[in-house]
């Protein structure tokens, strides 16, 4: 594994941890995933959050790797034992005092840190372990979506929960998990949005030329047909950048003042240019 993306990995599980240790457990916050089990023993039992953890997400990784192959192993081998570990001393370090006893402050900031720790992780290409084990392994086995098994376990142990939590907390912890939802897909987005642009022009070959010597990005060239004039020509098909869409718009206008352009913002793009280097500049 590239030491970019261990480094990505253990930053992610850190913020996490940061998370747990400075917001939800000084403020009784609670939570959904492997952190929201390790609440309701710690409550119930006496057991410290970072042992839990650790455990748990051992035997998660071990039934991960039984079912689901060593590569899905490698790939989650960091998170299982560093987020435990990482938690453990940051307990030890802060106390159990945290930086606001403020509830609705510690649930945004809770729920930014742990968007972004769980976000980087996974743009990573590995997983945190824990909770995000069974809803895979559901998957393999029964093909059940992992979106929808996660929300319900996330559900299920936000209800668990209760047993030793006021309504409020209750509420704040929906907002917890819905923050950190939010925040995590935000994550997972950056750098990703790109510019769907089609180009209806008569001097469309000129347009499509220009784009491609000037801006070193790709294109296609669309049959078309006029539905008031009946003139077959071409439109151009381009994805580029948010930052070369004016490029692309200044481009077009000085070769063909009434272009017709079309702008769509598009979540992904994999190919030349994007997820590969570039072929020629």
């Amino acid at each position: 594994m590239p030491m970019k993306k261990i480094l990505t990995i253990l930053l992610g599980n850190t913020l996490y941890a940061l998370a747990v240790a400075l917001f939800i457990l000084p403020n009784n916050l609670i939570t959904g995933g492997s952190t929201g089990l390790a609440l309701v023993f710690q409550h119930q039992f006496g057991v410290p959050v970072s042992v839990f953890v650790g455990v748990f997400n051992v035997i998660m990784f071990v039934a991960g790797a039984v079912v689901l192959g060593k590569a899905f192993a490698l790939t989650t081998i960091l998170s299982t034992f560093y987020y435990p570990f990482i938690l453990g001393v940051f307990e030890k370090w802060f106390g159990g005092s945290g930086i606001t006893n403020d509830t609705m402050l510690a649930t945004v900031f809770a729920g930014l840190l742990i968007g972004a720790g769980i976000g980087m992780v996974i743009r990573s290409g590995a997983s945190t372990g824990g909770m995000d084990i069974p809803p895979l392994i559901l998957n393999k086995k029964l093909k059940l979506p992992v979106s929808m098994t996660m929300s319900v376990f996330d559900c299920l142990i936000l209800l668990t929960q209760m047993i030793f939590s006021s309504k409020e907390q209750i509420l704040y912890g929906i907002l917890l998990v819905l923050l950190y939802t939010t925040v995590l897909d935000k994550v997972l987005m950056i750098g990703r949005n790109q510019m769907q642009i089609k180009i209806i022009s008569e001097k469309s070959e000129a347009i499509s030329e220009a784009i491609r010597t000037k801006l070193d990005r790709g294109t296609t060239l669309i049959h078309s047909e006029g539905g008031h004039t009946r003139k077959e020509g071409y439109a151009v098909l381009t994805v580029v950048s948010s930052r070369e869409l004016s490029k692309v718009n200044d481009l077009t206008m000085n070769i063909d003042e009434n272009a017709f352009m079309i702008i769509n913002q598009v979540n992904e793009v994999r190919g030349r240019g994007f997820t590969l280097h570039k072929e020629y500049m």
